[in-house]
């Protein structure tokens, strides 16, 4: 267990500097270091948690249920992961209409699936995992809006392209997570 929480606490500390670190000029860390060395830096740190939460979640595997899963949470689940993919999906590409509804779709996507998770898992392990990544999402979110970050503007040029991109790539990953890479990468078959 302490893997995983050391992970959570690496992972997600890089996460909450940068959501709340200042940004007024002089005092901006990622103007000073200069936006290269920054994200070297924040990417260096996440992947070290990243790594540090995949062993220490594979390690507390057997670490007692917290509570027993409805029956139904499986199946939404499942349903909420094709949003959650296509939204992940959607807020790697240029803007279309899908971020421009969502705003922020990475954190839409993060919040989707945790949630769903949470729905199907009632393990220790995916309780604190699936919780620590809910619980960041909000606050993130909580945040951006405070700073006033309200996605693309409304105005903004829309690429069709990354809509029908996001949606088939989206669909693709889907399809191959519940079909083939989900009991690979993560020791449980879904179907």
């Amino acid at each position: 267990m302490l893997y995983l929480i050391l992970g959570l606490v690496v992972f997600f500390g890089a996460h909450l500097f940068t959501t709340f670190r200042s940004r007024e000029p002089g005092k901006d860390l990622k103007a000073k270091l200069g936006y290269g060395p920054y994200m070297g830096l924040y990417s260096l740190v996440s992947l070290a948690g990243f790594v540090l939460i995949c062993w220490g979640f594979a390690a507390t595997r057997d670490a007692g249920i917290l509570y027993v899963a409805p029956s139904w949470g499986r199946h939404v689940n499942m349903a909420l992961m094709l949003p959650a993919l296509i939204l992940l999906v959607a807020s790697q590409l240029p803007t279309g209409a899908i971020k421009k509804a969502v705003k922020h779709p990475m954190l839409v996507a993060v919040k989707l699936w945790a949630f769903g998770h949470l729905l199907a898992n009632g393990e220790i392990n995916s309780v604190i995992l699936f919780t620590s990544f809910l619980a960041y999402a909000v606050i993130d979110r909580i945040a951006v809006k405070r700073r006033g970050d309200t996605g693309p503007a409304g105005d903004a040029p829309s690429s069709t392209v990354a809509d029908i991109g996001a949606v088939v790539i989206g669909t693709a990953a889907y399809v191959a997570i519940l079909m083939w890479l989900h009991p690979i990468l993560f020791g449980v078959a879904v179907m």
